[in-house]
């Protein structure tokens, strides 16, 4: 079948969960399938968070949606020829869907994490309950997308997923995170953040969640600052919770620190560019687009020593272990002391991530989306073949 002839359902995330990189994942593999891909994006029914603002409210309708609401809206999808999950923790969506023409996308391994490592990451019995949904949700798929080859490993050695079903397309970074100036962005980003200065301006982009390591970051900073006291730290992405807050007021930093909300990624680009050094301190990834993203803007990057950003960011980035916060520290003094050094690695960044695109990676995709077709339309002669000789034994 032509390419261009497929009709493509596209199961993004609940745009109100505010995912990021799911998002971006999302919107670029619609952008490269064009015209065949449809947005299947339903809004988030809010039932509980209508009424209270707690936590709990929230996230109680996150998981009607996830379980009921959306698969419902699923079952009800007609005329289309592939369905792709952009985001394996709604792979529970399979089960409302033809197994054998789904594919879904897997960023990490951390939703099943509970079930890899259930001693390691406790977890109530209906919550496991749901991480096992959402796992055979995935191991139904026809095919599995993994956007590393970390990530693949990661699922085999768990043996979550059998080896055969899983195709390597890397993430692809968006034009917009260039090194080239532009002036209506540049020009927002010194608004929020001050005019540019010849100071040490440290970027971390990305979530809060606890395999993140804002802890690391903190003390990081801290430790950074103590040598470059002019030192700021710039977090764009979702805020601090209480117990980050507080480590940040003990070691003494919090009142040099600029947070930013999740911004557009044109000015998340300038901001990229004003940065001296992005720090990626995370225990665990699937891929690392802050710093495939801030490799493209040609700032210099420093990231925990796993194998996911090794494979993203090559001998371009700086990798250090997890939690060795004076080497970190060192690092970053190097990035803002030695000039030579910074140019090495923001030339080196530039180069590196000119290998990534979401061209390529649709590439990958569409090459299984005809394999997959082409499978179920052979399955479905043969089936029509063999009724068609049991009739006629039948009647014979």
């Amino acid at each position: 079948m032509n390419p261009a002839a497929m009709r493509v359902a596209v199961l993004c995330d609940y745009a109100e969960e505010q995912w990021p990189s799911m998002d971006i994942c999302a919107n670029m593999l619609l952008e490269h399938l064009q015209p065949c891909g449809t947005r299947i994006q339903p809004r988030l029914i809010r039932r509980f968070s209508r009424v209270a603002g707690a936590a709990w409210a929230l996230n109680a309708d996150r998981l009607i949606n996830r379980h009921i609401d959306y698969p419902l809206r699923a079952r009800a999808l007609r005329d289309f020829d592939i369905f792709h999950i952009t985001d394996h923790s709604y792979a529970q969506l399979v089960h409302a869907l033809p197994a054998e023409r789904t594919v879904v996308t897997c960023h990490d391994t951390d939703t099943f994490r509970c079930l890899i490592d259930p001693a390691g990451e406790p977890r109530p019995r209906w919550f496991r309950a749901m991480a096992r949904r959402t796992l055979t949700g995935m191991q139904r798929a026809a095919a599995v997308v993994c956007v590393s080859n970390a990530t693949r490993a990661g699922l085999i050695r768990n043996g979550l997923i059998a080896p055969e079903k899983i195709t390597v397309a890397p993430n692809g970074v968006d034009p917009v995170f260039s090194a080239e100036p532009s002036s209506n962005w540049d020009h927002e980003a010194d608004r929020l953040l001050g005019a540019a200065q010849d100071r040490l301006d440290i970027l971390h982009v990305g979530s809060t969640i606890p395999r993140k390591r804002i802890d690391l970051l903190l003390r990081i900073f801290a430790e950074a600052k103590r040598m470059h006291p002019g030192a700021r730290l710039i977090r764009v992405g979702a805020p601090f919770n209480a117990d980050q807050k507080r480590l940040a007021t003990e070691l003494g930093v919090s009142g040099n620190i600029v947070e930013l909300p999740f911004i557009p990624p044109d000015l998340l680009a300038a901001v990229y560019r004003r940065a001296s050094v992005v720090l990626v301190p995370s225990e665990a990834e699937g891929f690392g687009l802050p710093l495939l993203e801030s490799m493209a803007c040609g700032t210099p990057v420093i990231a925990s020593d796993l194998a996911a950003l090794r494979e993203t960011g090559g001998s371009a980035a700086e990798f250090y272990p997890v939690g060795d916060v004076i080497s970190w520290a060192e690092a970053v003094s190097r990035v803002a002391s030695d000039p030579e050094h910074r140019n090495t690695k923001a030339v080196g960044g530039l180069t590196r991530a000119a290998e990534f695109s979401w061209a390529g990676n649709t590439r990958e995709v569409n090459s299984l989306y005809k394999t997959i077709l082409f499978r179920t339309q052979e399955i479905r002669a043969q089936e029509k073949d063999h009724h068609h000789w049991r009739g006629r034994l039948h009647r014979l």
